[in-house]
């Protein structure tokens, strides 16, 4: 016990960096004016500049700024903005109000030592003795659906077949943890073959209630519930819409109980949700 007492769980945020969108000069077609008393031509070129609006960096892929407008992350004037070239790509990913939904927030990383101010990686300190088996797979399959599998020490973040063949974490656990990312990739609907979210698999019986709710509390805990179709976080409101999140989940998870709970504390021997954790 006293060991587990010295234990913190570190939590760290990661930024992506992105470039500057480049900006280009468009020519119109020449307006040609003709002078009629004296047959003279005389040729007008008028010359607009446009800033094309780059990508921004989602969890897996890139979203269009027109993506976040209708998924109501930026509004109408930040919108124009963006098109106008009066704000770049980048200013605008290091919002808050932004950065929470390409990116995440907190999130569970890794192990800190107090003892040896040293910081480990889950799979390390599970190998170590400092976690339980079982404590350390939900945290990682929390890591996986959330986003990335954390490197705390190298402050990397790294998809599951990227974590296993850097030895992050062990092959025995790689379809737990790859079934997890299925959280932010999507899952496949096996009636209609298209790319559902974590809570519409949960509907449908694809994956076990249990885990299901506990990676999906994650994923609102870190920051809101991803859409796997755009590979981005949205608010609640656009999840209700897009048919990834309903009332009745969002009281269930609002008001947990010990079945909720699906975290546990290594300090205090306690279930907890992954934000109070």
């Amino acid at each position: 016990i006293e060991r587990f007492l010295e234990i913190i769980l570190t939590i760290i945020e990661m930024q992506t960096i992105t470039t500057s969108p480049p900006s280009m000069v468009m020519c119109q077609p020449p307006e040609r004016k003709v002078d009629s008393s004296t047959t003279k031509s005389t040729i007008t070129t008028t010359v607009t500049e446009t800033t094309e609006v780059e990508k921004f960096h989602g969890i897996r892929k890139d979203v269009t700024a027109t993506e976040l407008l209708e998924s109501e992350i930026i509004n109408e004037d930040l919108y124009k903005d963006l098109t106008a070239g009066k704000v770049t790509v980048t200013e605008v990913s290091e919002m808050d109000s932004v950065r929470k939904y390409l990116e995440g927030t907190n999130c569970i990383a890794g192990v800190y030592l107090q003892s040896t101010k040293e910081t480990l990686s889950i799979y390390e300190a599970k190998s170590k003795g400092l976690l339980t088996p079982g404590t350390s797979l939900v945290l990682l399959e929390a890591q996986a659906a959330t986003g990335f599998v954390i490197d705390p020490v190298n402050n990397k973040k790294l998809s599951v077949e990227e974590a296993v063949a850097q030895r992050l974490v062990g092959s025995e656990w790689k379809n737990k943890l790859l079934s997890a990312e299925r959280g932010v990739t999507g899952y496949k609907d096996p009636y209609t073959g298209n790319t559902i979210s974590l809570f519409q698999a949960l509907q449908k019986d694809l994956i076990v209630k249990d885990h299901g709710i506990r990676l999906l509390e994650a994923q609102i805990a870190t920051g809101g519930i991803i859409d796997p179709v755009h590979s981005h976080r949205v608010p609640v409101q656009v999840a209700y819409e897009r048919g990834y999140f309903n009332e009745e989940m969002n009281e269930i998870l609002s008001d947990p109980d010990d079945d909720t709970k699906g975290f546990f504390d290594p300090n205090t021997q306690e279930n907890l949700t992954y934000l109070q954790l």
